[in-house]
């Protein structure tokens, strides 16, 4: 292991979270990286990968990946993750590039890093040149290539979408929100079609993923508080730019009590697919997000919407991935099934059965959980 790929003289891992800063407000910088948004960044995720070990992997292997991600994404060869002996587990640094993606994300949108954007945007690229080269360093491509071999090669083109989708996002909604400068009236609507189109690229791109990878990991591991409200409103903000463009409302019905204890993540992806997909369907009119209390504890999620309804010659495929659609006048549906796939097996990994009514007045999906009440504190 090359003392290049070492952070300062412990573990960042191992470094405590009140040293963290210096007396001036200032992250104290890793051994080797310039940057404070990316010390920052592996710092934040060092301290989650204390609590969320890799199964399988030795600790000093995750913290010299790391360190080798770090000094990438600073812009001092994306190449120190190729040189790292034994090579590293391709699926170990893609998740290690998804917890820094992730953190450099939400930095920016809770306003904890005064980065620019094109900072933000910088460390993003940095990101995606060392996921090439994670995929490179697992060997060469072969021809003809099928069983796990074809799956792996598929994760790894699937994957290097990722981070140029997120960067087009990002971008987009900066842009939309005035952040680089007032916007025209036709500029602002050019930057919702990018924004829902690169969304629903993205949407595709973490199912595929999330598919051929399994289903062990799609629900949260353990249940937490949320706010229903919070939760339904930030799955309608999302994808608001999708639906103003095509001139659609999004309704959000939250049920009360609204602080319940449940499994957020899989529950906001699950709704969110199903939003998504909901309006890339419908024409006119609009889609109704909503939870409805079955009982003191139970409660039914519902998307509905006002397209024309699923083609009844799809339905004994209805959720089957990687399908060809056979359409007829008058109706709409995905064509790769995508979206339903993972919400489904999201909605069954929450221990719940996603069901559906369609017809010519829309469709609508739905599901019931049980999310104990809690108490505000």
């Amino acid at each position: 292991m090359s003392a290049q790929t070492r952070l300062v003289d412990t573990s960042v891992a191992e470094r405590p979270r009140k040293n963290e800063r210096t007396a001036g407000g200032v992250t104290e910088p890793l051994a080797g990286v310039r940057s404070p948004l990316v010390t920052a960044a592996t710092r934040r995720v060092a301290r989650r990968l204390r609590t969320e070990p890799d199964p399988g992997a030795q600790p000093e292997v995750v913290d010299s990946l790391l360190a080798a991600i770090a000094l990438s994404v600073d812009g001092q060869g994306p190449d120190f993750v190729s040189t790292l002996l034994p090579r590293p587990s391709l699926r170990l640094g893609h998740r290690l590039v998804d917890m820094l993606r992730a953190e450099l994300l939400e930095s920016w949108d809770e306003g904890r890093s005064h980065a620019t954007a094109p900072v933000i945007l910088e460390a993003l690229r940095g990101l995606e040149q060392v996921g090439r080269v994670l995929a490179r360093s697992a060997g060469e491509l072969g021809e003809g290539l099928t069983g796990p071999d074809a799956l792996e090669l598929f994760v790894e083109v699937v994957h290097d979408l990722r981070s140029p989708l997120t960067s087009i996002l990002f971008l987009a909604e900066t842009l939309q929100r005035g952040g680089s400068g007032d916007v025209t009236t036709l500029q602002h609507r050019q930057l919702g079609l990018i924004y829902s189109a690169a969304l629903g690229l993205s949407g595709m791109v973490s199912n595929a993923l999330e598919l051929a990878r399994g289903t062990d990991e799609l629900a949260d591991s353990e249940a937490s508080p949320l706010s229903l409200s919070e939760l339904l409103r930030s799955v309608a903000d999302i994808a608001l730019p999708m639906a103003e463009e095509k001139g659609l409302h999004i309704n959000v019905s939250p049920a009360q009590p609204d602080y319940r204890l449940g499994q957020p993540l899989a529950l906001s992806r699950a709704i969110l697919n199903l939003t998504t997909n909901a309006l890339k369907f419908t024409n006119t009119g609009s889609v109704e997000i909503s939870a409805v209390p079955q009982g003191s504890t139970r409660l039914e999620f519902s998307v509905r919407d006002t397209g024309p309804g699923i083609n009844p010659d799809a339905l004994r495929a209805l959720y089957q991935p990687f399908r060809r659609a056979r359409g007829r006048a008058g109706y709409c549906f995905s064509g790769t099934g995508l979206g339903l796939a993972i919400s489904r097996k999201l909605v069954a990994a929450m221990g719940a059965e996603l069901k559906f009514e369609t017809g010519s007045r829309g469709t609508r999906f739905y599901f019931e959980l049980d999310l104990p009440v809690l108490n505000p504190r």
